[in-house]
This record gives structure tokens, sequence and C-alpha cells, in this order.
């Protein structure tokens, strides 16, 4: 790590900064490497990497001590099934669901804790619909750092219950996801807390992008054409691209995938600010605007007025030439069982939007049957078994007897 530096106007900070956004224009900063510096290290070590900290030539913290929960190393599976009903040949799902609180939001939280620690904190912050949230307190909880969460009153019970028996203080807005996520940039300024908040955090999206180096190492060194990824914040979108362009200037990639946004019509801001700056000959990053909607959605990890890491998120759907999909919250739902029946991975809402995306994308053209797709499953489907429970039927009831059972599954 030598510095940062701005996503919309370019201006660059030293690697000692101690802020969180552009000090010039208030944007979201990126990390920066010497990857000349780097590229002779990176793949012997990427090559036997059990867990995130063993790409550690490409992480802006160092690891003083082994973390005591195994973050990241999740499986690529092959989903043949899904993909035939899909429409594509070579369809791949990154299970994030392994993680320790059981979504991808634990890559961010390892490496914005160890750089809390690193930064001498007491405390750390967040806002968060849940995933987020329930990451930081479970990580938090392994290694002994008070965490303090903000989450609307409206979370999901399960995620809330994830929370609290991590033992996190957790402080339920009467409000939503940017209501909170105001209250938790207030509260850290004023009681000196370390601050994770997804988008205006730097660091999350570092611990996000190696997601991208384990779909290059498990696909033997490669890429696939496509990469699609649910979109609330942005960040975790933004993440994989920044994963894809590591790999590419360190020489170890020839090709970068197309990185699609999934989001619900319901929550669409990174979608439509994706068709307006389509519009425009040259995009202005340091003008472009993430204008905010009124977010409403069952697929509560990706509902969002604002997205915080929005035109990040956006910079990277368009310097890759990817496509932003909105999709109905019913296609959502019905994404859910057909993940879970068709490949045996049981999504949370915002984990089944890739696969309601790739359904439209593959439908309308956009996608092509023999192109190599990667759907990254960002939460398990238990975080949020109310909305589950929607898209399944219900059980057949029955009498104890065999003669009951014949009647059911007789042909």
């Amino acid at each position: 790590m030598i510095g940062y530096r701005c996503i919309a106007c370019e201006t660059v900070q030293e690697q000692d900064f101690s802020g969180y956004v552009c000090p010039a224009c208030g944007s979201n900063l990126d990390i920066v490497y010497d990857y000349a510096s780097l590229a002779p290290h990176f793949p012997a070590a990427a090559a036997t990497a059990s867990d995130i900290f063993d790409f550690s030539a490409l992480l802006p913290v160092s690891r003083a001590a082994p973390f005591p929960l195994r973050i990241g190393a999740t499986p690529l599976y092959r989903a043949e099934r899904l993909g035939t009903a899909a429409g594509v040949e070579h369809l791949y799902l990154k299970d994030e669901t392994g993680n320790p609180s059981a979504s991808i939001k634990d890559r961010a939280s390892a490496i914005a804790l160890q750089r809390a620690i690193e930064t001498g904190a007491s405390v750390v912050a967040t806002a968060s619909t849940g995933n987020a949230g329930s990451s930081l307190a479970c990580l938090a909880a392994a290694i002994g750092v008070p965490a303090v969460v903000f989450v609307p009153a409206s979370a999901p019970v399960a995620k809330l219950t994830q929370l609290l028996a991590h033992g996190a203080t957790v402080l339920a807005v009467r409000g939503n996801y940017d209501a909170a996520f105001e209250l938790c940039l207030a509260a850290s300024s004023e009681f000196g807390w370390f601050n994770r908040n997804t988008g205006f955090n730097p660091f999350t999206r570092e611990g996000k992008k190696t997601c991208v180096y384990e779909i290059w190492q498990a696909l033997g060194g490669s890429l696939p054409d496509r990469i699609v990824v649910s979109a609330g914040d942005g960040n975790v979108l933004s993440g994989i691209w920044k994963g894809c362009t590591d790999l590419q200037r360190l020489g170890l990639i020839d090709r970068l995938p197309r990185v699609d946004a999934a989001q619900s019509k319901g929550s669409d801001a990174i979608s439509r600010a994706v068709e307006a700056l389509r519009k425009v000959d040259a995009v202005d990053w340091r003008s472009a605007r993430i204008d905010p909607v009124n977010a409403d959605t069952v697929a509560d990890s990706i509902a969002v007025d604002q997205p915080r890491d929005g035109l990040a998120a956006a910079k990277a759907i368009i310097e890759s030439g990817g496509e932003a999909v909105a999709v109905a919250d019913e296609d959502i739902l019905a994404a859910i069982t057909e993940m879970a029946s068709l490949a045996g991975v049981f999504p949370e809402p915002a984990a089944a939007a890739p696969l309601a995306a790739l359904h439209q994308l593959s439908s309308s053209g956009r996608i092509g049957p023999t192109e190599r797709v990667v759907l990254v499953v960002s939460g398990n489907g238990l975080k949020d078994i109310k909305h589950a429970a929607e898209a399944v039927p219900a059980p057949t009831v029955i009498e104890p007897s065999l003669e009951a059972v014949r009647r059911v599954i007789r042909p």
C-alpha cells in the first residue's frame, strides 16, 4: 500500500492519511499499491492461500498474529443443472455462505478490524441492514474488540439475533438503513470510534476483492467472462472489480471480465445511474451523481436509498462493459428456491438476486449461452427465513400410515 486515490476527482493522499474520504471533494477513496514491486511475490503466496490473509501482499494491513477464524477460502461450485435452467452452459456459484457469519461481509470486517487494531482503536462501529453488522459482531467477538452496530429497527430477526448473540451493542434505529448510517457517522466522530461503514471506509473494499483472487485460483489462473453481483451500497461490486484490476496490473490475466449488478426494482439507484451515465459521451466522474431512491424490497441486504459506494460501483460496471439489472421481488423470491433445489445452495434474497438477473440477461441475449458466468452468493438463506418461507410451498400433512404415503407419492 502506497496511498489513496479519490474515486471521483483522483486526488492522491499519502499512506499516512488518517481520514476516511477524500478531503478535496468528499468522495470515497481507493487504496493504491506498488504493483511492480508486488508482482514477483503475489502468485506464489496465492497458490497455497487458505484464507484471505494469505493474500497479504495485496492487502493494506499486516498480520501480526493469526486471525482466530478462517475468513474466505469459500468454494466455487459448478452448477450445471442451474445453468441449463438459466440458459448458460458454464455456470458457477461462488458460495460465500460458509464464512464465519455466513456472508461475504466477513472479508471486509476482517480487514477493517485489523486496520482498527493497527491504528489503536478501542471500539469499532458500523451501520448495517444486518449482514455487515452480524459480521462485525462475530469477528470482533473472536478477537475481543467491542463492537457497536446501528441497524434499522426493521432488520430481520435472524440477523438481530446473530448480532446480539455475539455480544455487540446493538442500537435499533427508528428509521431506514440510511438513517442508521448517518447516526453511526455522527456517533463515531463524537466518541472517537473506528468506523467500519461500508463504502465510507476504503478498507472494506480491500477485503471483498479477495473473493476474486479465489475465483482466479479455482479457475486455474483465469477469470470468467462475467461475474454477477448483487448491489445495494455497491461496495461488494466495487470490490469485485478491484480484485479483477489487481490481477491485471500484476500481469496475471490477459483480459478482464464484465461485472454485472443485480438490484431489486425497489432499490435500483445504481442501475438508474448507469443507464443515465451511458448516455453521456465522456463521463466526468467528478460531477457524476447517484440519485437516491425510496428503497422498498424484500432483499433487505440491498435495500438502500443512497448507495454509499454507488459511484465506484457504477464506474466498475461501465469500465468493465457490464450490465446493471433491476429485477422484480417476485423473481428474487423464485430464484431462492431455484438455486436451492437445482444447486443445493440456499441463498438469502439479496444473494438470489444475481440468479434472477442472469435469467433476464440470458433471455434478452445480453449474456451468451457459452459464456463462463460466476454468480456471487453473498449470504445464507437462514439469515432471512421469513422471506424464504414465502417462496416455498407448504408441506403436505398426512396421517401416520404407509397408505397415506402411497396416496401422496403415487404417480
